[in-house]
């Protein structure tokens, strides 16, 4: 599903995975917040279909956690408890600086080159204050990562957290101040990239995780 809606818009996707990919996008941006109602049959009128492709669309929202679909109620946004962030989020870390440890163990300048130029999107963005351009830059930053480090099995581990950390992630970086440390937190971790620092590059790497976990847990959102 992530990788799905990395490539959103292009023609290939059905009626399903577009409707699916809408409501993500609503529910990571926090558009539609936690608790929300999902309403099937406006859905099914803005998408001129019948109820069965929205029916479809929401059962892979619920399998990916985003969407809770009550016995004769509304479908509605998932809530996120404190706990189940913390859980995600220590996964995350742990899973990223093994990617760290082998981005710099196995990337060669060329592919450093690439994380490179998403840290000058990142910068671009967070210098306009656009904080959906720079989550979603930030997004792709991670994925490149995961590319660089060659490990086909860990980068599908990581797909498997699922859209619920994406969720967070916009929280995270939505508070005050959050874009411009983080941009600084990138810029240490790709020096740490280029100099061949195994442990300093994982230890920025859960640094970085760690704190977007405490901006959440400061924020109450979760709440």
């Amino acid at each position: 599903m992530l990788r799905t809606i990395l490539r959103a818009g292009r023609s290939e996707s059905s009626l399903v995975d577009r409707i699916a990919e809408d409501i993500a996008v609503q529910i990571i941006d926090g558009t539609l917040p936690p608790g929300a109602d999902v309403n099937s049959v406006e859905l099914a009128k803005r998408y001129s279909s019948s109820r069965t492709p929205v029916r479809e669309a929401l059962l892979t929202l619920q399998r990916e956690g985003l969407v809770d679909i009550p016995a004769r109620r509304r479908p509605r946004v998932a809530r996120v408890t404190l706990a189940q962030a913390r859980e995600m989020y220590e996964v995350r870390a742990s899973l990223h600086g093994l990617v760290s440890e082998l981005v710099v163990r196995s990337a060669d300048d060329e592919s450093l080159k690439v994380l490179y130029e998403w840290h000058e999107r990142l910068r671009s963005a967070a210098a306009g204050g656009d904080v959906d351009a720079y989550f979603w830059h930030n997004v792709a930053f991670r994925q490149a990562e995961a590319d660089v480090a060659g490990n086909h099995q860990l980068a599908r581990m990581l797909t498997s957290l699922g859209l619920r950390t994406l969720q967070l992630r916009h929280v995270s970086l939505s508070l005050p101040g959050r874009l411009d440390r983080s941009v600084s937190d990138h810029e240490r971790l790709l020096q740490a990239y280029s100099d061949r620092d195994v442990d300093l590059a994982v230890a920025i790497t859960k640094s970085i995780i760690m704190a977007g976990l405490r901006a959440i847990e400061s924020s109450h959102w979760a709440d």
